[in-house]
């Protein structure tokens, strides 16, 4: 039988992690043997042609039934948007495809990270957290803070919104980007889109958080850059849940709020179940195999090989 091939459009695809996973969760879901995962590397700030024809040969290839896109979301919407036959209403609002699949001679699009962003927080957000008054703080306006600022304002199950929500980016274009977004959602929440350059910047606005906030790190900083985007002497609200976007590299965030977990209370997540979400839902809509609860569990338990054991280390 000839293979079916799932395509990772990325950066440097080849030392991803789901590389030498994806054989495992293709068993576990039953896929069959012939499917396999291929990377296809794109560089940052590639021209439009590059991610047209990436679309084009995607889509022309019989061999291929769907694609993950990570860095070049936005990339793709913009320059090959109009090569889907259907992009769903959150790829529209993002302005992004992370999900391409193809059904019954069809190219369809979708953007899968406010999903991703919702199961993930869904696990360690209690029903009614904000019910008790938490605001949230999401440091990073890019694809990750935009799908959790839709998710916290407009997904979020019950209707339980943060009072007020603060998104942060030193870059006053994808600040301004979000807000085009959020503006065409209802919502009945506080929101600042602020612009910081630097630590003290947050540092001030962590100090405004009530007790059982929500503080989000998309920043990138401690896996694609280094550092932290709070400084030394940042201190989280009590009862805090604190969420690491990244599950490895040095990973300064999460040690700072590690540090202060047991006297503040605070509830620290890393983003690992993030990257699990990421992938197992863009799977569900390529393969069109539904994965329960149990199932995802299971997954996770697969991919354990994988996750970086030194990230996990407390300091």
């Amino acid at each position: 039988m000839s293979a079916r091939r799932f395509t990772f459009i990325g950066v440097t695809t080849g030392g991803s992690s789901i590389m030498r996973i994806f054989p495992r969760w293709r068993d576990v879901l039953g896929l069959g043997a012939e499917v396999e995962i291929t990377g296809r590397d794109i560089p940052v700030g590639a021209p439009p042609d590059d991610y047209r024809r990436a679309v084009e040969e995607l889509a022309g290839d019989p061999g291929v039934v769907g694609a993950l896109v990570t860095t070049h979301k936005i990339g793709v919407f913009q320059a090959a948007g109009d090569l889907f036959d259907r992009i769903d209403e959150l790829a529209e609002l993002c302005g992004e495809v992370s999900c391409i699949a193809k059904r019954d001679g069809e190219l369809l699009g979708w953007a899968k990270d406010p999903i991703a962003a919702g199961r993930s927080l869904d696990r360690v957000l209690e029903p009614r957290h904000f019910g008790a008054g938490g605001h949230a703080l999401c440091m990073g306006a890019g694809g990750s803070g935009t799908a959790i600022a839709i998710f916290l304002l407009a997904r979020r199950p019950g209707g339980d919104r943060p009072e007020r929500l603060v998104v942060t980016d030193r870059s006053r274009e994808r600040l301004d980007r979000l807000g085009a977004t959020l503006e065409r959602i209802e919502h009945d929440s506080a929101v600042e889109l602020v612009h910081v350059e630097g630590v003290n910047g947050h540092e001030e606005l962590l100090e405004q958080l009530p007790p059982r906030s929500l503080v989000v790190n998309a920043t990138g900083m401690g896996k694609d850059v280094p550092g932290s985007p709070l400084g030394p002497e940042a201190r989280f609200p009590g009862q805090a849940v604190v969420w690491e976007l990244n599950y490895r590299g040095a990973l300064d965030f999460l040690h700072q709020a590690r540090a202060q977990a047991a006297e503040r209370r605070l509830l620290v997540e890393d983003g690992w179940n993030y990257f699990i979400h990421g992938w197992t839902s863009v799977m569900e809509e390529v393969f069109r195999r539904p994965i329960s609860r149990d199932e995802l569990d299971e997954l996770a338990r697969e991919a354990d090989f994988a996750r970086p054991r030194l990230d996990l280390e407390e300091t």
